[in-house]
């Protein structure tokens, strides 16, 4: 769930999680560094004054530093020295709160993860200050875009993972639970970004996302855990294309019974998809219009807890 971007934002900035900050919490900060002016940070804040996460590009130094704030001393730092941030150039940042860390992309790369020091049920607010002007700031919170819905005498979650703490199990309402199928209106373009949040089930052997088009398949995303590779390929007048296996640095990014959030982001000649905010890989368009593409289709060993296209 979005409560909305807050555009144009005056620097310092400083908003709340209006629903805390849980495993899956997307925040989304685009906006351009000044043309003079030395550091910015992106802080999670506790309601203690301290920080649980500090990002802290520092353009004097050429490095990105991230710490922890706690008890009114700084804990050990951890550096980065690339910097993909430039004076008077814009950016997104896409920071992914998972269990274990934060997973922080800038301009759609994966750049970094900073594990936690601090719960992330102690984190109270996001705050921004430095040497930037802000276009907008997201926040989207795991399980949102529908509402939940309870069926008498049916289970409202899978049982084979437990719930998010302190956010209330949904599962999808009617038509939305898997296979999961909704019109793309519009169709795709360059930049259109399609999220998917959801976990997987206990015992899975695969699911898979397909983008489709009237006659076939732009994209088909297939996880298999039996063959323990992602399959990627596309299907043209009933016939699959050549399938494409090579795995990504980081392995299987699935595992069982574990939340994930996949990005599909539509390049000018390419799909880029993330998966808790990691780049796993591209797929090269094989159809020549992106307009053309109108469904989105979810089937599989996966609970679904939100859609956003």
């Amino acid at each position: 769930m979005s409560f909305g971007a807050i555009h144009n934002p005056v620097v310092p900035f400083d908003t709340p999680f209006r629903n805390g900050l849980h495993d899956g919490t997307l925040v989304v900060i685009s906006g351009s560094v000044l043309p003079s002016g030395d550091r910015f940070a992106v802080n999670f804040q506790c309601g203690n004054k301290d920080i649980a996460f500090h990002f802290n590009p520092r353009f004097d130094s050429g490095l990105v530093v991230c710490n922890t704030y706690e008890h009114k001393n700084w804990g050990k730092e951890e550096h980065k020295r690339e910097m993909p941030f430039h004076r008077g150039k814009p950016f997104e940042i896409r920071i992914m709160v998972t269990q274990h860390d934060y997973k922080v992309s800038v301009n759609r790369n994966h750049f970094l993860e900073y594990h936690h020091r601090i719960s992330i049920h102690q984190v109270k607010s996001l705050a921004v200050n430095g040497c930037v002007s802000l276009s907008f700031v997201d926040i989207q919170s795991p399980g949102g875009g529908f509402p939940p819905q309870q069926f008498p005498g049916a289970e409202m979650y899978n049982p084979a993972f437990p719930p998010q703490p302190g956010f209330p199990p949904q599962q999808f309402p009617g038509s939305n639970t898997i296979p999961y199928n909704t019109n793309i209106h519009g169709g795709l373009y360059p930049n259109k970004v399609i999220v998917i949040r959801g976990a997987v089930t206990g015992h899975p052997k695969r699911f898979h996302v397909n983008l489709k088009f009237h006659g076939g398949t732009a994209f088909h995303f297939n996880p298999r855990f039996d063959e323990k590779t992602i399959v990627r390929n596309s299907k043209q007048n009933n016939t699959w294309g050549k399938e494409e296996r090579q795995m990504p640095s980081c392995g299987m990014c699935f595992a069982p019974g574990q939340s994930f959030v996949i990005e599909m982001i539509c390049e000018h000649h390419a799909f880029k998809v993330n998966v808790n905010g990691i780049h796993v890989c591209n797929f090269n368009y094989r159809v020549p219009h992106l307009q053309q593409i109108d469904t989105l289709q979810i089937d599989g060993d996966v609970v679904l807890h939100h859609v956003q296209i």
